[in-house]
């Protein structure tokens, strides 16, 4: 049986992360883009991280730029403005692609194990958002417009 502890991504800085590292925690996976309407919520969800990271929460932001050429910029350039305008200090992965046949194998995953709405598999837009049990088994998917702050009661009931 597959769960989110079965793959693996490079980090923002292009090192191989295995997700086996985060076993025991409470996981909300995020495709971000630094030039969205939703960009904003990067400090809802550094909030969150914040708030709940010493109980198990961690995020896992992806940029992705299929949507609007929304995150156009290098890995470096992700970093930066995400420190300098929001302070995130969770962790950022490398550029990836969320559909077609490029997508991630965790986003693939994510996809077939939470489909949204009327079953539809691909991601709509930048920040969408799976959360993820301890037991690495995704909870939930909640749409872009789904406000971090308007999550935190799940991510409570996980904790």
């Amino acid at each position: 049986m597959t769960t989110i502890h079965d793959f693996s991504a490079l980090d923002i800085g292009g090192d191989p992360v295995a997700l086996s590292g985060f076993r025991d925690k409470v996981l909300l996976v995020v495709n971000v883009a630094s030039k969205c309407g939703f960009t904003p919520q990067y400090a809802g969800l550094e909030a969150l991280y914040r708030k709940y990271r010493d109980r198990g929460l961690v995020v896992l932001g992806f940029p992705c730029d299929q949507f609007g050429h929304q995150e156009p910029g290098s890995e470096e350039e992700i970093r930066q403005f995400c420190s300098l305008q929001y302070d995130v200090t969770f962790p950022l992965f490398a550029k990836i692609e969320v559909n077609g046949p490029g997508a991630h194998p965790l986003y693939a995953w994510l996809k077939s194990a939470k489909p949204g709405v009327l079953g539809t598999e691909a991601i709509k837009w930048n920040f969408t958002k799976f959360l993820i049990g301890r037991d690495g088994e995704p909870v939930r998917r909640y749409a872009p417009n789904d406000k971090p702050e308007d999550i935190a009661a799940d991510i409570e009931k996980l904790l």
